[in-house]
């Protein structure tokens, strides 16, 4: 081999390690540059009624928006979505909860039955609205955290263990994960609730999400298998 061969042998060489190098430099910039957050990032859909909306309440403090940074502080990139309505019935959430699912959530938190109860509305029928909409939130792909409620106390004993009963007996039924009480650490304190002594305020709202977001934590865990 001439002397002009194999110089121009260790040419393409150094040329093809060249090309080599800067491609694999340019992988690494567009890895670098995939939004694999967005990829990753899970929503949860809180559909419910005033507890949820954040009645009296600016929108940094709702519900949802409390819930998606104590998700977040906990190192969970989640998008919690406000499909809460004030004074809304668990027959008024049935009504309006298939438009929702365009917002292809990983997750419904369904929070409803408050109102039936102030109401007195008969428990069954809360029941069979509340697990029409698990049905359809199940037959969309989407797995649901059920939250109970407890019926007020002057409703009688009767209509309280019918009332309180139907909450953990729908989560049995259609397996979805449970968690038994929505104002639980904060219901009856009034520190905590505002001047109604119903609405929890800023403060209770946060005792509220903290104490549910492991639940919702767990909840998306299994629904997405892992």
């Amino acid at each position: 081999m001439t002397r002009l061969s194999l110089n121009r042998l260790r040419l393409y060489g150094a040329l093809a390690s060249m090309i080599n190098a800067a491609t694999t430099i340019c992988a690494v910039f567009v890895l670098a540059a995939t939004p694999s957050s967005a990829a990753e990032r899970a929503t949860v859909l809180a559909l419910g009624d005033s507890l949820v909306a954040g009645y009296g309440l600016p929108k940094e403090d709702s519900f949802p928006a409390v819930l998606e940074a104590e998700l977040k502080a906990l190192g969970h990139d989640v998008r919690v979505i406000n499909g809460g309505v004030s004074g809304d019935t668990s027959k008024a959430g049935l009504s309006r909860v298939d438009w929702l699912f365009a917002e292809k959530p990983d997750l419904m938190l369904l929070e409803l039955g408050a109102n039936d109860g102030l109401r007195g509305l008969p428990p069954e029928d809360t029941e069979r609205n509340l697990a029409q909409i698990i049905e359809k939130s199940q037959a969309a792909g989407v797995p649901v955290l059920l939250t109970g409620m407890l019926a007020p106390p002057n409703m009688g004993r009767d209509y309280g263990e019918a009332f309180n009963a139907l909450y953990p007996r729908l989560a049995e039924k259609y397996g979805t994960a449970f968690y038994p009480f929505f104002l639980d650490g904060v219901a009856a304190e009034p520190h905590l609730n505002q001047g109604d002594g119903m609405h929890p305020n800023a403060a209770g709202v946060e005792i509220i999400a903290r104490r549910i977001a492991p639940s919702v934590i767990d909840a998306l865990a299994a629904g997405s298998g892992s």
